[in-house]
């Protein structure tokens, strides 16, 4: 920037310069150009005529000052808005600190209460003591979940069979009421059949077993050896009697058990003749009272009729009573099985 000449100089030549006629204008300006040492000049008109040399130096000094005025304004009114910004920006952090002191004083306050130690172990120990306490109360509560479904299961279980038990004793009773009517009828028979067997002996023949309320004889000696199946037939008949016929499970049972309590261990597969024939005609038995067979205990594949010529039954001792007839040719010789009611007199043998 260029440095403005001294007022003292400028001013007098101003003067000098505005004062019209009183020198040669020529002369005036040659010596201003000679003063002014190659300074630009200019003419400046005025209203009524008269025109003035102006220094373009002067003249750029006082544009030049009103610049600087200019930028020294907006200097100011910058320095200005930024005071008001300052102004503000302090305000603002004011409001922080003190928000900020406000929250360190709480956090410290918060802290100390805190880092207190006697309130922590305190504190911790409580807290322990308590979540031992839920633990076994836990412990205590999850044993007694366990033992109360234990003994749910057991009573579960208990009923259960108390419910198996009381459904077996009914039918039981059911069973009972029906044997207690059949026991009625039997020692009914029974009663009647008191005064022979207080005097067994006398109604059943010599060598002949009472039993059952029906004589019986079994050849389990070789006193009268082995027969035909008609031949044994014949023998009974000389009884009053006939061969046995075992038209029930009962006399099956009896009668087989029998023969394995008493048969000769030597020959454990003894065969014995008893009342059943198919020879009046094939494959339809019958029992010697003329009655045609129900239910029959056969062996296993038997009756096969062998030959075609097997049409009498013979009865072996059998652990599996329903298994214990054959069918044999009848003039087989074997041991054979009587039975007779009982009678007022006896028959020697």
């Amino acid at each position: 920037m260029k440095s403005q000449p001294p007022q003292t100089n400028r001013r007098p030549l101003k003067a000098e310069l505005a004062c019209e006629g009183s020198l040669d204008k020529h002369s005036l300006t040659q010596n201003y150009l000679a003063n002014m040492g190659g300074k630009q000049l200019r003419k400046t008109g005025f209203e009524d005529g008269s025109e003035i040399l102006v220094c373009q130096e002067d003249l750029e000094d006082e544009e030049h000052q009103h610049d600087n005025n200019r930028i020294q304004l907006k200097v100011l009114n910058f320095s200005m808005s930024q005071g008001r910004c300052r102004t503000l920006a302090a305000v603002s952090l004011m409001i922080l600190a003190a928000v900020l002191l406000i929250a360190d004083i709480a956090l410290a306050h918060r802290y100390n209460k805190l880092a207190d130690p006697h309130l922590i172990t305190t504190d911790v120990d409580q807290i322990g003591e308590e979540l031992d306490k839920l633990q076994e109360a836990y412990k205590t509560s999850v044993e007694s979940i366990k033992g109360a479904q234990k003994q749910f299961i057991i009573e579960e279980n208990s009923q259960t069979e108390t419910n198996w038990e009381f459904e077996h004793q009914t039918r039981r009773s059911k069973d009972y009421q029906d044997q207690i009517g059949q026991f009625q009828g039997e020692i009914s028979k029974l009663r009647s059949h008191l005064p022979i067997i207080s005097d067994g002996c006398k109604y059943c023949p010599e060598g002949w077993l009472f039993l059952n309320s029906n004589c019986y004889f079994y050849d389990f000696s070789d006193r009268f050896g082995v027969k035909t199946w008609q031949k044994a037939r014949e023998f009974c008949q000389m009884y009053g009697g006939d061969l046995l016929v075992l038209n029930s499970k009962d006399k099956e049972n009896s009668t087989v058990k029998y023969l394995m309590d008493h048969q000769n261990p030597s020959r454990p597969e003894e065969a014995f003749w008893f009342g059943l024939s198919d020879s009046q005609a094939e494959k339809t038995w019958k029992w010697v009272d003329g009655t045609i067979l129900v239910e029959g205990y056969w062996m296993q594949g038997e009756p096969n009729d062998f030959n075609n010529n097997e049409d009498c039954a013979t009865v072996t001792a059998k652990k599996n009573i329903f298994q214990a007839w054959n069918d044999s040719v009848c003039n087989s010789q074997h041991k054979w099985i009587c039975e007779k009611v009982p009678s007022t007199q006896t028959d020697p043998l």
